[in-house]
């Protein structure tokens, strides 16, 4: 007996955890794609679906089971109903072995189909009857948090890159960059003016560099007077064509990807003297293997900068006009004014610009100088002017290496670790202001540079989303997350069609539900996408607990029945709804872009119902009931009804 203690207890895990596709006797069944297909699986069958299919319909029946296999391709099953009745069951996942394929169940059709539609479950839906099982359990993720730091319209990620630098810094510099994310590796530089050790160091230093890296490169100031050979050479096996003519001062800029010299960009500039300015600057775009663009740009130059002098007036109006030449000006100043001046001013003594006087001017050329002609001027009499000059100073090295990361991106923030979250995820973050319509919905991108709670998005805020405290108040936004590796959807027609909720909505209203009908065996339902799902009808609701009475244990129901970890959104009529049922866990339910209440219980009397971290954002009006109406619609809907038909009219339609 000491022996078979510690073997059960290995073996008992083991036993827990086996998946449903995993169960022994299972029949594979591909029915193929035929929407006349009807399906029963019944009288103790128990299939497994391994791929796609479409069907009319399927009922699993009288102890008939369907399995779907966690696959590692996607499967899509398209249907207009699945009726699991009494002692049917259907399987995806359970909660020790959750499913982790990618599982799309489509339900197609309108609700003007000719076949007869079903008494109790309607049309488009996924029922579960009396006897009848529903195991639908997805990935683990975390449901929705708080976002912890405040998102601004237009905000992204500022991760650009700038290096500068003047004097002291003689050279060649060397910036290695990793052409997958535009971030630098390395950067070194190298005074290949001062010694040729520096030359061969050079040579060393890209020979290691690896294929594939983008090398940005820079002479700063001098760089040409000890370069050897070695460096030469492999500057040209890199792709240059002018680092072998660099001279004295000269610009150089160069950008390449190591082992592609068909990639380089490249620029050269002589040297001009101290008093011109010159530049070599080579710029090229790259794409990131996430899809986002980053830009590199070089720049090698000789800056003059400038200023203006003092003002001057050699001259003035009497005599034939108002002459302040050049020329004149050296004369008089000889130690104030530069011999090549950049640009001219010249405005009268009252500070007016020349232009503006309405004097004729003879001529205002920086190389001349300025001259107003008495015998131009209608009134006869030049105004009196005076001018000064722009001169350059002695030019100045300067070197630069950019990344500018072409980013639509934005890094959110957030107040808990993003558990199950990943690249292609979409997710939704509330608005924090009075209009609910400034939630905003985000692709999540791949960011391997972000902490757990941090999450990259595609695309940049339109509106504010606070996430911090305002005066004591918690004024963050709700992040929830939309996606899930299971999708139970509706099919739509691109617009509203044949019923009275035309009235109001120009989309198709007519999405799938899922509704569990009173004796139902066992429902448990986690992970789990809805989408377009719901009809303004009564009783057809995205989840849909219909009088089933107590479903917790005082129901007989162990485990107690729950409904968690789903993401309800753009639907047609509510989220939850507990109508005269009694005990049901809803926990970590995300509901967004709904019509009418999200999380309803219907009559009242339901109770121990827990409604367990949930949220509901950008719910709007619906038809069903007058508290899902807006004034428009009560009005619309009541006029000229039997009184007693919506209790209260008058109260309902302010």
């Amino acid at each position: 007996m000491k022996m078979c203690v510690p073997l059960l207890m290995a073996v008992l895990p083991i036993i827990q955890a086996v998946c449903p596709d995993r169960e022994p006797g299972l029949q594979p069944w591909t029915p193929g794609h035929s929407e006349a297909h009807h399906v029963t699986i019944g009288y103790g069958r128990k299939v497994i679906l391994t791929s796609s299919a479409t069907v009319h319909s399927i009922e699993i029946l009288n102890g008939g089971k369907l399995v779907i296999a966690d696959s590692y391709r996607p499967i899509l099953l398209r249907t207009k109903h699945i009726l699991i009745g009494n002692r049917g069951q259907l399987h995806i996942g359970s909660p020790d072995c959750p499913y982790k394929g990618n599982l799309t169940i489509s339900l197609f059709g309108r609700s003007n189909d000719t076949d007869t539609e079903h008494s109790y479950f309607g049309r488009k839906y996924i029922g579960v009857g009396t006897g009848g099982t529903l195991e639908i359990h997805g990935e683990k993720k975390l449901s929705w948090t708080f976002l912890n730091k405040t998102l601004h319209p237009g905000e992204s990620e500022d991760n650009s890159y700038l290096f500068e630098r003047g004097w002291g810094n003689r050279g060649i510099i060397v910036h290695v960059i990793d052409p997958k994310t535009g971030e630098v590796l390395h950067n070194d530089r190298f005074d290949t003016y001062r010694s040729k050790e520096e030359s061969r160091r050079l040579a060393q230093y890209v020979d290691v560099v690896d294929n594939g890296m983008i090398l940005a490169m820079v002479v700063n100031d001098e760089g040409s007077n000890n370069l050897e050979d070695s460096a030469r050479k492999i500057l040209t096996k890199l792709g240059s064509k002018d680092f072998h003519r660099l001279g004295f001062r000269h610009s150089w800029s160069f950008i390449a990807l190591k082992g592609n010299s068909s990639s380089a960009v490249e620029d050269h500039a002589i040297y001009q003297g101290t008093k011109a300015s010159s530049e070599a600057r080579s710029s090229r775009m790259f794409q990131s293997e996430y899809g986002e663009h980053f830009t590199i740009t070089t720049s090698s130059q000789w800056v003059q900068e400038a200023e203006w002098t003092e003002w001057f007036d050699r001259d003035d109006e009497r005599g034939s006009g108002d002459w302040e030449k050049l020329s004149d000006l050296h004369k008089a100043y000889p130690d104030r004014l530069c011999s090549t001046p950049m640009d001219i001013q010249a405005e009268s003594h009252d500070g007016v610009p020349s232009n503006e006087t309405g004097d004729v001017i003879y001529k205002s050329d920086r190389d001349y100088g300025f001259v107003c002609l008495n015998k131009d001027q209608s009134h006869g009499l030049c105004h009196n002017y005076r001018v000064r000059f722009l001169c350059g100073k002695l030019v100045r090295p300067q070197a630069s290496i950019s990344i500018e990361r072409l980013s639509n991106s934005t890094v959110l923030e957030l107040a808990e670790p993003a558990e199950g979250w990943g690249p292609g995820d979409r997710l939704v973050v509330a608005s924090t202001d009075y209009s609910m319509h400034q939630a905003e919905e985000f692709t999540i991108l791949p960011c391997p540079a972000c902490g757990p709670t941090q999450v990259k998005v595609q695309g940049k805020p339109v509106f504010l989303h606070m996430g911090e405290e305002v005066d004591g108040v918690d004024m963050r936004a709700e992040v929830g997350l939309l996606s899930r590796n299971i999708l139970v959807r509706g099919e739509m027609e691109p617009r509203c069609y044949g019923n009275e909720a035309c009235k109001f909505f120009a989309f198709d209203t007519f999405g799938g539900h899922v509704k569990v009908e009173r004796g139902f065996k066992s429902v448990q339902v986690s992970g789990v996408e809805l989408q377009h799902m719901g009809q303004q009808s009564m009783g057809h609701y995205p989840v849909h607990f219909h009088m089933n009475g107590d479903v917790d244990q005082k129901g007989g129901y162990d485990p107690p029945t729950s409904v968690s970890d789903l993401s309800i959104h753009h639907t047609f009529s509510r989220c939850v709804t507990v109508h005269g049922s009694n005990g049901l866990l809803v926990k970590d339910v995300v509901g967004y872009d709904a019509l009418g209440h999200c999380f309803f219980t219907e009559d009242g009397p339901e109770e121990r119902n827990t409604f367990d971290h949930c949220l509901g954002l950008m719910i709007r009006a619906g038809t069903l009931l007058p508290s899902d109406r807006d004034s428009k619609m009560c009005r619309d809907i009541t006029q000229g009804a039997f009184p007693g038909y919506v209790a209260n009219p008058r109260q309902d339609c302010r």
